[in-house]
Order: C-alpha cells, then structure tokens, then sequence
C-alpha cells in the first residue's frame, strides 16, 4: 500500500473506533446489576451529552476519507471496504442519538398496587418508601428491577420512585 493511501484508513478506522467509543461505553456503564463508580458514570455522560457533535465530525471524516479512498487508484475491495466503514461510521452517528438510559429504564406505563394488608412480604425484602401527607406506600425493589422508575400520585401529587 502507498504511504498516501494510509493516511486515510487510518483516519477511516480511527473514526469508526471514536464512533464506537461513543455509542456503546453509555451502554457498557449502565448495564443492569453492576456497580457503577462515579467517575465512570460522569464520563458517560459527558460522553452522551458529546456525543452527538463528535460522531458527527467523525461521520463528515470517515466520509471524506471514503471518498479520497474510492477516488484513488486502489483496487476495488479497498475502495469498498472504505465505503463499509464509511457507512458503518455514519450509522453510528445515528445509533448515538438515542439516549440509552431513557430507552433501557422507561418507566412502567401502567403499574398496578395492592394494599398492604393484602402483601406479604419477605423480612428482608428491601423497599422504597414514600410518604406524602398522611399517605404512603412501599415500592419493593424487586418489582422495580426492570424499570427502575415508577410514576404515581401520592397524597395528590405526582411522584417518581426511581433507585
């Protein structure tokens, strides 16, 4: 290969691995029933609130090095594989607006509640109470560990229970 013609899948390849960074490390730190330190979970957020200006500059490159690829005189599977990671970089640039921690824990469109009378719970089981006036309730955990949020009203206010 010519000393020209790597310059541009090195930048090809570095924007599809920047692009990559983007999209999925959001979602390797959120990932359920793991501990998640604080200084990874500021770096994913600032990731994501990033995000989408960098997978954008990443996609403007990979495309403008696939294209000074595809015009060079290289054989066609080089060029078409440029073309690939062009696209693949472009993609992520799409995939990376989506907000991973609204998709993964919306809250539950339609919970259901039963009177405490009416519950048995475990001694041990762990909770989340919530007291508003002279009304509360008790949201076990293990309920919520698939959506992690819960939209109510209490005492006539609308709460979250969120962990």
């Amino acid at each position: 290969m010519q000393r020209t013609a790597k310059k541009p899948i090195v930048i090809l390849l570095a924007c599809l691995a920047v692009s990559m960074i983007c999209v999925a490390y959001p979602i390797y730190v959120i990932r359920p029933f793991r501990h998640q330190g604080a200084e990874e979970l500021a770096a994913a957020l600032a990731i994501m609130r990033f995000r989408p200006a960098i997978t954008i500059l990443s996609g403007l490159a990979a495309v403008l090095a696939a294209i000074w690829y595809w015009r060079a005189q290289l054989p066609w599977w080089r060029r078409a594989l440029a073309a690939v990671g062009a696209v693949l970089t472009i993609g992520l640039a799409f995939a990376a607006r989506v907000n991973v921690y609204e998709l993964m824990f919306h809250p539950d469109p339609h919970p259901s509640f039963t009177a405490a009378r009416e519950v048995k719970l475990d001694g041990a089981e762990k909770v989340i109470a919530v007291r508003v006036g002279r009304e509360a309730r008790a949201y076990p955990i293990r309920g919520m560990s698939y959506h992690h949020i819960v939209n109510d009203v209490l005492g006539g206010a609308a709460i979250v229970a969120t962990y």
